[in-house]
């Protein structure tokens, strides 16, 4: 029954009734084959991408620090596996400006067993056997006592000088501190620099830990991040592994108590956000007159231990905020809304039904996990892989104004070459890992590669599931009896019908969504790169375009959704599917504004709360703020990583597993639809619907398809059931 004739005549012709038509078709063909063929190209090429990535590849590159000669400090099984730390020759060439170009301090740098804790100079250490013993350990091999302090300084064997200094992020840097406002090293305002200067102030050694310390600034917050993982990882996956159990138990919940379930997940997430706003209060009111906590969020800038964040009462006050604009915003929507929420409560109801007779869809998310987390291993494997496949490269690092600075060398015979001669006080030192072969010219490609065939790939699992559940779906609505005309296995069933016919489709809807996405990633890269110079003309281009494919990408996610259930049903190919299920949507418009995404919108809720309740758990254990948990929870250097991890994790576990209910509300939503349109509920034509599906979306009262010429009989669930062949004869 049409909402609008205008509506139908614009958005094509309503289906005709086909006495033939049980649902899903079983006999159909393959479908977009081109795109199939391209796709599995595709993935042959990523395979082959991944075995050049690793058989080139070297992950200790990220781990390790790296000493001049490009080796790394402390790799087990190596020379340096009892010297972990780094240490500078002379930390103060640091503070040079071409640190910041270069990413490399001109200066001798080695593996070390220990920092230096005493301050000595080379001259000095000459002068005494046991002092120098000492001194030999921060030197090059092959240094003796029998040589001069100036031919040992002149060929860089050595320091020109130790300074106390204590290990951060595996490197050595000195101890300063402040003594009546002044910087001091070792407890001394002043240092011996080992070149003549007896009375040099430590706060010449500022300058060289600031730049040292932006040129592994990025690098230090990894390798602690890296580091969190490895301590917390087994409490991520049982904060994961409880956040499934949560999800599952709402999801079975659902299936017998959908109405109570609803409303619980509706006082509660009310509720897990009041305490959020409480419980932001309660810290801000705590750091009244905690010194340091009234600095300003823009006076503190970016602080790489996020957790000196909430040291702030600015911080609170912004958590607080946030969250109080939250949860108005939903009491605001649960009260404009309530009428419509008694509707899509009543089509959980229904799609509870669905799900009680096909309860092995609860357990498909699992298997579109383990797809998905195959998917982003190998991305993530084979992009460290590729980012650590460059050689290491040396260049000609210098003082004074030297013709061959920052040019190629060989630190093999640097001593001997023209250069050395031409520069007398430059170096040969590691600079980066790169390299001029047809593989590292092409490797910017091959990351890019690896990007987009992530998200192809990525997308093509979540169309599957998608695709699959569809099909499962739909064969309980078109059911003539139900539970007696569903087909065993209809999840399997569906499955298969998907990989055999349909994995171009997959692949053809999985391909447009992905290269929107990757138009995404590289705007996001643009304006990033464009940060420095401040063109308010271009900033205000990219937030347009950023806008507009977001909103584009959010289109094409609906619209994909929406073709593959037709796909799943009708078995054509994508962009028929497509243009079928817009032409339905859109014949039915009102219905999908009001019921659907309210629907959504309840589902969403469940999502946050799960969120919710797993977040508060991992935040009170990983933060330490629960007694009973002091000795339990590992030592962390930022403990928002785990919680992080776990919130975001939950999410998508949760989403997984009511993605299975979002799925079947769509589903029956547009069987529903092209019911209308098929049948009349007549004898000859009757509605595959229930009567509570009908009740829901039925708009006009005085069209209620209840008063049809022929009562339709109803099994003991309150389905539709089909007249026996015998009475249809009679009518």
């Amino acid at each position: 029954m049409p909402e609008n004739e205008e509506s139908y005549r614009k958005y094509g012709d309503p289906k005709k009734y086909d006495p033939s038509f049980k649902g899903p078709i079983q006999n159909r063909g393959c479908t977009d084959i081109v795109c199939c063929i391209l796709f599995i190209i595709a993935v042959l090429g990523y395979i082959a991408v991944g075995i050049l990535a690793w058989s080139q590849g070297d992950p200790r590159k990220v781990i390790y620090p790296t000493n001049s000669r490009g080796e790394f400090c402390g790799q087990a099984g190596s020379e340096l596996e009892k010297k972990r730390l780094l240490f500078y020759f002379n930390i103060m060439k640091c503070a040079s400006p071409m640190v910041l170009l270069s990413f490399q301090c001109p200066t001798t740098q080695m593996c070390v067993e220990n920092c230096p804790d005493k301050f000595m100079t080379l001259v000095n250490a000459l002068k005494n056997g046991k002092d120098f013993e000492y001194y030999k350990t921060f030197c090059k091999d092959g240094v003796t006592a029998n040589m001069a302090a100036t031919a040992i300084l002149k060929d860089g064997l050595c320091p020109p000088m130790l300074i106390p200094s204590k290990p951060f992020t595996r490197r050595c840097f000195p101890s300063l501190g402040l003594k009546g406002g002044i910087i001091t090293v070792g407890n001394s305002t002043t240092f011996d620099d080992g070149q003549g200067k007896t009375d040099r102030p430590a706060k010449d050694l500022v300058d060289g830990i600031k730049n040292a310390t932006v040129v592994i600034e990025a690098r230090q917050v990894v390798i602690k991040i890296f580091e969190d993982y490895t301590h917390s990882w087994y409490w991520i996956l049982i904060g994961l592994v409880i956040a499934m159990l949560v999800s599952l138990l709402f999801i079975v919940l659902m299936r017998f108590l959908a109405s109570v379930m609803i409303w619980f997940i509706i006082i509660a997430v009310i509720l897990v956000i009041g305490y959020g706003i409480f419980h932001c209060y309660m810290e801000y009111a705590h750091l009244k007159g905690e010194p340091g906590a009234n600095v300003t969020l823009q006076e503190l800038g970016f602080q790489a231990d996020f957790s000196v964040y909430l040291q702030v009462r600015q911080t609170w006050l912004a958590f607080m905020i946030i969250l109080a604009i939250v949860e108005v915003i939903i009491i605001l929507l649960l009260i404009f809304l309530r009428k419509r929420i008694l509707i899509a409560i009543a089509l959980i109801k229904e799609a509870s039904r669905a799900i009680r007779h096909i309860m092995c869809s609860l357990f498909y998310p699992l298997f579109t996990f383990l797809l998905l987390a195959i998917v982003i291993a190998y991305w993530a494997v084979t992009a460290v892989f590729l980012s650590t496949s460059n050689e290491p490269i040396y260049k000609v690092m210098n003082e004074s104004a030297c013709a061959h600075s920052a040019e190629t060398c060989d630190p093999a015979n640097y001593s001997m070459s023209q250069m050395k001669k031409d520069c007398a006080d430059s170096e040969c030192l590691f600079a980066f890992y790169g390299g001029e072969t047809v593989y590292h010219k092409y490797l910017i490609g091959l990351q890019f590669y690896n990007v987009f065939l992530f998200f192809w790939c990525a997308n093509f699992v979540t169309a599957l599931g998608q695709m699959t559940l569809a099909g499962a779906f739909a064969s309980y609505y078109w059911a003539a009896v139900k539970p007696d005309h569903i087909p065993s296995f209809p999840v399997f069933s569906s499955m298969g019908r998907s990989l055999r016919y349909h994995t171009g489709s997959l692949a053809f809807g999985s391909l447009i969504l992905s290269i929107i996405q990757v138009i995404r990633v590289l705007l996001e890269y643009l304006e990033h790169r464009l940060n420095g110079a401040k063109n308010k003309c271009a900033t205000f281009m990219f937030k347009c375009l950023k806008c507009c494919f977001w909103c584009l990408e959010k289109f094409i996610k609906f619209l994909n959704r929406n073709a593959y259930i037709m796909v799943a049903i009708y078995g054509k190919n994508f962009c028929a599917s497509a243009s079928a299920a817009f032409s339905l949507i859109m014949r039915n418009v009102i219905r999908v504004a009001v019921v659907d995404k309210v629907t959504d919108f309840l589902l969403f809720l469940g999502k946050l709360l799960i969120v919710g309740i797993v977040g508060v758990f991992a935040f009170f254990f990983f933060s330490g703020r629960v007694k009973a948990f002091e000795n339990t929870a590992p030592n962390l250097h930022y403990y928002w990583v785990p919680i992080l991890t776990v919130a975001i994790g939950s999410y998508l576990i949760a989403h997984g597993f009511f993605s299975v209910y979002a799925m079947c509300v769509d589903t029956l939503f547009l069987c529903f639809c092209e019911d209308l349109e098929r049948n009349d509920g007549s004898a000859e034509r009757p509605y595959y619907m229930s009567s509570t599906l009908r009740e829901i979306l039925w708009k006009d009262k005085t069209e209620d398809p209840s008063v049809s010429p022929a009562p339709q009989q109803q099994d003991e669930h309150g389905e539709l059931k089909k007249p026996p062949a015998d009475e249809k004869d009679e009518a």
